[in-house]
């Protein structure tokens, strides 16, 4: 069996350690907490974030990131994106040398804008033939309870994305090979904006008319950004762009919809965040994307909007009245 460590025991991490376990791997888990790695070996549950799942026998956790990764032949990466530059910091002398790193992460650094991708480059050194990442509509407790989905698997060079996908091809799980990891990373980050919009516009008991537009014209500013930085248009139209757009601002199972639900609701920030465990990429993300924007001459308007709204610059009322009200164009993408 080929080993596979997944850095990170959150609900995402643990739901692809499920699938690359059910696609014959052994995989080794690392979490932030010793205690919840000893509930995993001891009940093969996820007690904190998919409680009530039973975990593959072939999954195990260890607080000891030299354990996790020792024999690795790929190294799965699934914290929250805004903590990866010190993990990976933490974890630089014991991540295994020349295997593929893979970002399960959907963000843009605070303060360097940079991707996941590019975070990880800068850290560990490795080359573009080394880092991929896996973007698409992947609700964490679906994909964990073994439902149907599909994802992209991308990567610059093409064996490395080709030997990804047979580690995670399962009977449930479809993985598609991609070599434009820029415009899936911007994808999977964009859409946990448009989520929180999406959120917001729920949470004020508005329709779907007012979501459909949200979500039509969010796809539109993550299309004219991700062309902006070197994307591919089309890769806009399939499961890392649309797709995952779609999944995240439908579901209820979205941590950045529910998010934007309760803004919405006229919870703050603070308060909603303090509840749970979950973290919504979008409230952090939001500020990086925009100024990634700006630095490229970009209009994202719904992407500002949110902004100022975790910002507490504006309220989600008049964000959603302020959007509909500027001024009125053709319509065309971009």
């Amino acid at each position: 069996m080929t080993k596979v460590a997944v850095f990170g025991a959150g609900s995402w991490g643990t739901a692809f350690a499920t699938v690359l376990a059910n696609a014959g791997n052994q995989v080794s888990v690392w979490g932030r907490r010793e205690s919840l790695c000893e509930a995993i070996n001891t009940t093969h549950e996820n007690p904190d974030y998919l409680p009530g799942l039973r975990l593959p026998d072939a999954i195990t956790a260890t607080h000891d990131p030299a354990a996790a990764a020792a024999g690795a032949e790929a190294v799965v990466l699934a914290v929250p994106s805004q903590s990866l530059r010190d993990n990976l910091k933490d974890w630089a002398g014991v991540l295994p040398n020349a295997v593929p790193l893979v970002s399960l992460m959907k963000g843009v650094e605070v303060g360097t804008t940079k991707r996941m991708s590019e975070v990880i480059a800068e850290l560990t050194g490795a080359g573009p033939e080394r880092i991929a990442v896996v973007s698409g509509p992947n609700l964490a407790r679906e994909i964990a309870e073994g439902q149907p989905a599909a994802s992209v698997v991308a990567c610059a060079d093409e064996g490395t994305a080709t030997r990804l996908q047979k580690l995670c091809h399962s009977q449930t799980f479809r993985p598609y090979t991609n070599n434009d990891v820029i415009g899936c990373e911007l994808g999977g980050a964009t859409k946990n904006v448009i989520a929180l919009a999406v959120g917001m516009a729920i949470g004020l008991g508005f329709g779907d008319n007012a979501r459909a537009s949200v979500i039509t014209r969010g796809l539109v500013e993550t299309a004219r950004l991700g062309t902006a930085l070197g994307a591919r248009e089309h890769t806009f139209s399939g499961l890392a762009g649309l797709g995952d757009l779609v999944a995240t601002c439908s579901s209820p199972l979205s941590r950045n919809r529910t998010f934007g639900e309760k803004l919405g609701q006229g919870m703050t920030v603070a308060e909603i965040a303090g509840a749970t465990r979950q973290v919504a990429e979008g409230v952090k993300s939001c500020s990086s994307i925009t100024d990634l924007a700006h630095h490229h001459d970009v209009e994202m308007p719904i992407a500002e909007h949110v902004t100022k709204v975790v910002a507490g610059e504006m309220t989600p009322k008049d964000m959603l009245f302020s959007l509909v009200s500027r001024s009125a164009k053709s319509e065309r993408w971009g």
